[in-house]
């Protein structure tokens, strides 16, 4: 038996029920991995609430890192006891242990734990694409980076860092700045307290940044649009204060001839050469030291429901895990 998180219905964190679930030996294609520990992601909160629909009744969670515990027919490349990871792929990794396609895994190198890679999977590969994907960041680069304190920002300034690029971070309190700097930010603008659009404007001499990676959605899109530059992009890749509404087009135009994109990792890891590409990318940025894995929660498995609360009030900084 396997202890595991399931929903029903969606809705808060009250309805992720705690169940045992039997194990079964791996089909075709497939592992049976034993968790040390798992990722806890924002969009974990979209997918229980509904914003982001999955056929119920479900699993929880996309990332975790543990060892192949049994191989399935017709796997090559893995062996019982190898140490792996994952983000993506069937919901189920808020459990002790579970059934994944090996097409997801890749293994882990000697020089990164497997708490680091079940906090930086998701988020590290997210922030991966968006600085080497969707806009690629170069050296005299200039960026907004929002949620700057969070798990893609406390990865994505840091690697930005190390990539050129100058950071203009947003955070939500004092606390939350001091971490954003620590990280690597060359400015922090605290959002609840100042237009971060028109600090944005005073920190660049008018002109605006190149781009904007803006995860918070409803509540930053009119100032993110306001803080770039004519021809800059807004990456707008998450909701947490929620969707952004409605919009005519035009309105790119008329602020600049703006670019708009919503991108999403599942579209840069589609194939196993970008899986392993991206994957191989932030290995070598963990190991190096360039980024570290700033856990600073750990909640045992059966408080994921507490997890999912703290997360949502925004009392998390950095990176969250889940120990079985």
């Amino acid at each position: 038996m396997s202890l595991s998180v399931r929903v029903e219905q969606h809705g808060g964190p009250e309805v992720m029920q705690l169940v045992d679930l039997p194990l079964q030996p791996p089909g075709a294609g497939q592992l049976r991995v034993r968790h040390q520990a798992i990722g806890l992601n924002f969009i974990d909160t979209y997918q229980r609430a509904g914003l982001y629909k999955v056929a119920l009744p479900s699993g929880m969670g996309s990332e975790a890192a543990g060892t192949v515990s049994a191989v399935g027919p017709g796997v090559s490349g893995f062996a019982v006891g190898d140490r792996i990871a994952y983000a993506g792929g069937p919901l189920g990794a808020y459990s002790e242990e579970r059934l994944l396609p090996a097409a997801n895994a890749v293994k882990l190198p000697a020089n990164v734990s497997v708490e680091a890679a079940a906090a930086l999977m998701l988020k590290g590969m997210t922030a991966w694409y968006l600085l080497h994907r969707t806009f690629p960041v170069r050296p005299g680069t200039t960026l907004l980076m929002h949620a700057a304190a969070g798990g893609v920002g406390s990865v994505l300034v840091p690697w930005a860092k190390q990539l050129g690029a100058t950071v203009i971070g947003t955070a939500g309190s004092a606390e939350k700045a001091g971490l954003a700097r620590e990280a690597g930010c060359d400015h922090v603008i605290l959002y609840r307290e100042q237009d971060f659009a028109a600090e944005v404007r005073k920190l660049t001499g008018g002109s605006g940044v190149d781009v904007v990676y803006d995860s918070v959605g409803k509540d930053t899109f009119a100032g993110s649009l306001d803080s770039l530059r004519r021809r800059g992009t807004l990456v707008s890749f998450g909701n947490a204060s929620g969707k952004v509404p409605p919009f005519e087009p035009v309105l790119l135009a008329e602020k600049g001839s703006l670019f708009l994109t919503r991108p999403r990792l599942v579209d840069h890891i589609a194939t196993r050469a970008e899986l392993e590409t991206a994957a191989n990318a932030l290995f070598a940025v963990i190991a190096s030291g360039v980024v570290k894995p700033e856990i600073r929660q750990r909640y045992p498995l059966r408080e994921a429901a507490r997890a999912h609360a703290e997360m949502e009030a925004r009392q998390t900084t950095g990176a969250s895990l889940l120990l079985p």
